[in-house]
């Protein structure tokens, strides 16, 4: 039996919840590890796993960067994370959104969702019906709410702004190569963003066909998966699944900044330290990437409008150019420094 509080990931988690429902299939883990700031928000991902343990440690790491995330980016709620367990075939039916939302409406509000990967904002709506908190629903133009992945990336590629500004000293991305792994919302975002100020683009992801759209699109080239972030460029860029940066990875890295959109992207958190040891400057990703979650807060507690989404998401080049400067002045890598920051403003620092 697995000893839940033993586990690496297990971060003194306020609640995790296993939720079954056997009408609808329903499997799926909620994990609050935070409340500290406010209702845990975070989203729901769908996605298949090879063993139920690796679901429940991408909900225990999930869930603790979004008590980060939300705390640096200044926002009043804790940390949760939802993990949905697909069948092999990635089977989603209407009965099985419904029996989630019932699930996330029984924490009588402890709990906030949104979308994630797998999921999007039909699924929302679906599991709207059943509870209302809820964020990421369709929206009139010019109104708070709908996707936050394109939020996500503006935050990224001003992300990224910042860290060639810091360690290039070039206030532009032009002519620089960005290595980029990742096709979905949030990179495709980024890659238009970034094509637009005149960057060449190297683009990898497992969808051939997405990969193909986006780089024609954007007129990059094609990147092999299993090599992209080894390949020589002045940005390395994940935009996929998370633990991507390992003692393997780090040592291959040709690129003097890691900046991305993907989460939990440090395998552990000692290769925070691999990377400043390597001289490589990281955006950690809970900061750089919090221009969704913005979008759902301001959304969920109605404190503002389009303009005061943009404002607070233009706050984050300067968050991480604090951790940087802390970074360098305390000889700590910036993840750790990051983690500290963090953990103080949730109340346990």
């Amino acid at each position: 039996m697995t000893d839940i509080w033993s586990l690496p990931d297990f971060d003194g988690h306020e609640a995790v919840h296993f939720v079954t429902d056997p009408v609808s299939g329903l499997k799926a883990i909620i994990a609050m590890h935070s409340t500290h700031l406010g209702p845990a928000a975070g989203g729901s991902r769908f996605w298949h796993y090879a063993e139920n343990e690796q679901a429940l440690t991408d909900a225990l790491r999930l869930s603790r960067g979004m008590s980060y995330k939300n705390a640096m980016a200044g926002l009043p709620l804790g940390g949760g994370k939802a993990v949905i367990l697909a069948d092999e075939n990635r089977t989603k039916t209407p009965a099985m959104l419904a029996a989630f939302g019932r699930a996330v409406d029984r924490l009588g509000g402890h709990y906030v969702t949104a979308e994630d990967v797998g999921i999007g904002v039909a699924d929302m709506q679906a599991v709207r019906r059943e509870t209302r908190h809820v964020a990421g629903l369709p929206v009139a133009e010019g109104s708070v709410g709908g996707d936050p992945g394109p939020h996500t990336s503006y935050g990224v590629f001003l992300g990224i702004k910042a860290a060639v500004k810091r360690a290039l000293g070039r206030d532009d991305l032009s002519g620089l190569h960005i290595a980029m792994q990742g096709a979905g919302s949030v990179a495709s975002g980024v890659a238009r963003r970034a094509a637009a100020e005149g960057a060449h683009l190297t683009i990898a992801d497992v969808d051939a066909a997405k990969v193909a759209a986006l780089a024609n699109e954007v007129g990059g080239a094609i990147g092999d998966p299993a090599t992209i972030l080894a390949l020589e460029a002045d940005v390395v860029s994940p935009n996929a699944l998370g633990a991507i940066l390992d003692d393997a990875s780090i040592a291959a890295l040709r690129a003097p900044i890691v900046a991305g959109g993907a989460n939990n992207q440090l395998a552990r958190p000692e290769h925070g330290r691999q990377l400043m040891e390597r001289g490589i400057l990281y955006a950690p990703d809970y900061v750089i990437n919090a221009g969704g979650i913005i979008n759902v807060s301001t959304e969920y507690l109605q404190d503002g409008g389009p303009e005061v989404v943009k404002g607070r998401i233009e706050g984050i080049p300067a968050r991480l150019e604090a951790i940087w400067a802390e970074s360098q002045a305390s000889g700590r890598d910036a993840g750790t420094v990051a983690d500290a920051m963090a953990q103080k403003l949730i109340g346990r620092g």
